[in-house]
């Protein structure tokens, strides 16, 4: 078919919906509900769902972090009884408490984690030294700071290596708090900024040693305990080892578990969110089905009148399909749009995790709006519109001439 003739019918398909202005836009507004849902949806949980996979893995595949319950703590024993596992490459307790800095006229809340420094990096792969470098675990004063600590959100420097940082914490006597202490730390690094996490956020976080946490910040019970496996394949013996041993007395979290529990998870959610759509895909059909059809009995003598003077069947069937193929690209423009729209809004709300302090933290990442979303949406649509104007096309291509001619 020549070039010609596929603009002419471009131009007859847009004049036909121009003169049945009100049934088609109500049409479209029905078939630009499916792209809005599936852009909206798909781009916001696809957004999240990447960035939990990516920060937990980030975190070491052969990480596992092990937390006591409530009444319990952990001993010397219970370390031993880990690092005597035949899959376990180095095992480490951990002291975390909740503080505030005062950095300028504005009181910031951070976390102070007492750690093993090589630990912590061989742990969290990602964790990259910006300025200064780590201090040996025999200073106690010294400490790593958050990207976030030293920086403001505008960039605005707040504090350099070498600076002394004043940390405000609970006062421990006996295991319980009874007011509250001052200290002053030295930075000897600032971290690069890691954009966030899922359980603990290292650019509003204070590492010290472990010894400066029982010296400095009086720490006495551990918070947990972070294993290493020699590799991803260990994770699972391992805690089932641990979590015998302990039975209900501890918590274990296997970061490669939890990386597979939210991609099962985020599969699920985009499962449903995709037979959401095809639900108002499906009310899409049956609304361009019933427009072209009585758009097609509408122009029966018009359809005579195009046949008498030389098009054929197959072109009077490409004709009809072109307008509603057209109505389903026209929807799905205004679907895609609103839908885009909509992922921001939605997204700028953020994902709050609780168990973080006392507010937890909450995470603001922009929708993910890829060119296969938008193609896969325009092609599904584009199915809904030759589906929706298939049986009206073919009706419309078998009508005798003569008969159309006749037709009042």
């Amino acid at each position: 078919m020549k070039l010609n003739v596929l603009i002419d019918f471009f131009r007859i398909s847009l004049k036909a919906l121009s003169e049945r202005r009100v049934r088609a836009v109500l049409t479209i507004i029905g078939i630009s509900i499916g792209p809005l849902i599936l852009v909206m949806m798909g781009s916001v949980v696809g957004s999240y769902s990447e960035y939990v996979v990516e920060r937990v893995t980030s975190l070491g595949q052969n990480a596992i972090a092990v937390f006591p319950r409530e009444n319990y703590e952990f001993s010397q024993e219970d370390l031993n009884y880990i690092r005597s596992l035949t899959e376990v490459k180095r095992a480490e307790p951990f002291y975390s408490i909740q503080g505030t800095v005062r950095r300028g006229n504005e009181e910031l809340r951070v976390s102070i984690f007492a750690v093993d420094y090589s630990l912590l990096f061989e742990a969290i792969g990602s964790l990259e030294i910006g300025e200064g470098k780590v201090p040996s675990p025999s200073e106690l004063l010294c400490s790593i700071v958050g990207n976030k600590i030293a920086f403001k959100d505008s960039g605005e420097r707040c504090f350099s290596v070498d600076d002394f940082i004043t940390v405000t914490v609970p006062k421990m006597e006996g295991g319980k708090i009874t007011g509250k202490k001052n200290l002053n730390l030295i930075i000897s690094a600032i971290l690069k900024e890691y954009g966030g996490a899922l359980v603990v956020n290292p650019d509003t976080t204070i590492f010290v040693s472990l010894e400066a946490g029982e010296r400095l910040f009086d720490m006495q019970d551990w918070s947990g305990m972070l294993v290493l496996a020699y590799s991803p394949a260990d994770v699972k013996p391992i805690s089932n080892s641990i979590r015998n041993y302990f039975e209900d007395k501890a918590e274990i979290i296997a970061m490669s578990a939890i990386a597979e529990a939210v991609s099962s998870i985020t599969g699920a959610i985009n499962f449903i969110n995709f037979t959401t759509s095809l639900s108002a895909f499906a009310v899409a059909v049956a609304g361009v089905a019933s427009t072209m059809i009585t758009s097609v009995i509408e122009r029966i003598r018009e359809i005579g009148v195009m046949k008498a003077i030389g098009y054929t069947n197959t072109q009077i069937l490409l004709l009809i399909l072109l307008e509603s193929i057209l109505m389903s690209l026209i929807g799905a423009t205004i679907g895609i749009s609103l839908g885009s729209l909509g992922a921001y809004l939605l997204a700028s709300r953020g994902l709050r995790i609780g168990g973080v302090g006392e507010t937890g933290i909450v995470i603001t990442l922009p929708p993910q709006i890829t060119p296969q979303l938008i193609g896969e949406t325009l092609a599904l649509t584009s199915v809904i519109g030759l589906i929706g104007g298939l049986l009206p096309a073919y009706r419309a291509s078998k009508i005798p001439p003569v008969a159309a001619l006749r037709y009042e």
